[in-house]
């Protein structure tokens, strides 16, 4: 379960993570995979929780759990287009990500990845993730501080991209995505060059 849009920091902890599992739990990923499957959740986040609650798996170990035991027609983790055309299917939040990925093309090492909940960009970290609202909106977090002024706020909920994206900016589609915006993704981007705040 290699995505091929990691750092390299971020593939060797991933790699950490799969490695693990067995060693912190004494049993190979397959036994949790039999495991899982007398979960009486079928919500991923509930099974997480209850693979927390009974066995005391971490949200990381959890996450590699749930992603071997999906069913091989579904979407996982290295089908980065099918998670793509899954997630941004509405055309405005789409246009609305393009447009950020363009300014991300013109970054050096910035490296796009799609989740199952958002589109990271990373460079040695985590910089930001962008995500839709309903409506044709999308939500963009970044690694700066939510007192930048301008449309930055601090996320109002929890997301689930990393807790380095401390400021949030609201997309009402791709117009949204101006100069002003260009410039706080740059910093970000600039911000994601360091480990800072693992």
């Amino acid at each position: 379960m290699t995505d091929p849009a990691m750092t390299e920091r971020q593939k060797k902890w991933f790699a950490t993570v799969q490695a693990n599992l067995e060693d912190r739990t004494g049993r190979p990923l397959a036994v949790w995979v039999d495991i899982l499957k007398g979960c009486p959740e079928t919500r991923p986040r509930a099974q997480a929780a209850w693979l927390n609650a009974t066995h005391g798996i971490g949200a990381n170990h959890a996450a590699l759990i749930l992603d071997a035991a999906r069913p091989a027609d579904s979407l996982g983790w290295s089908d980065a287009e099918g998670l793509r055309s899954a997630l941004w299917a509405e055309p405005r939040s789409l246009a609305a990500l393009e447009a950020v990925e363009r300014i991300a093309a013109d970054l050096e090492g910035v490296i796009v990845a799609q989740r199952k909940g958002y589109t990271a960009f990373s460079r040695v970290v985590q910089f930001a993730a962008m995500r839709p609202l309903k409506g044709g909106g999308a939500l963009l977090g970044l690694k700066l501080d939510p007192d930048g002024g301008g449309r930055l706020q601090s996320p109002t909920r929890t997301e689930s991209w990393s807790e380095r994206l401390t400021a949030v900016v609201d997309l009402d589609g791709p117009g949204a995505v101006n100069a002003e915006l260009a410039g706080w993704f740059a910093r970000a981007a600039e911000n994601g060059r360091t480990a800072g705040s693992d």
